[in-house]
């Protein structure tokens, strides 16, 4: 079964769970975890940033991974979001068959 984690930083866990409904309600997602107070340090603008923001994992299908990324974009309060897609080798085969089935893929 071909699956992918699909990793995303938000600002908080209010955008993450905002972000994450959405994605599971259009079915370009079949779950998503929230890690919340994650430290982030980073260069943005020239700037060194320290901020404390919340990951959203989700898992999806590849062929949706194009959709999902536009759809976090057009949700995202961020100019340029962290969305970055991870191939699954290996796992539960009842699980994978599930997150295909749940995107429709």
């Amino acid at each position: 079964m071909n699956v992918h984690m699909v990793y995303i930083t938000t600002s908080d866990k209010k955008e993450a769970r905002q972000i994450g409904r959405t994605l599971i309600d259009e079915k370009l997602v079949a779950c998503v975890n929230i890690f919340d107070g994650i430290n982030s340090m980073y260069q943005w603008n020239g700037e060194l940033q320290d901020d404390t923001e919340a990951v959203l994992v989700a898992k999806t299908h590849p062929s949706r991974i194009p959709e999902l990324i536009e759809r976090v974009k057009a949700l995202h309060s961020y100019e340029c979001p962290c969305i970055v897609s991870l191939p699954i080798s290996a796992g539960n085969p009842e699980f994978l068959a599930w997150v295909a089935r749940e995107v429709n893929a």
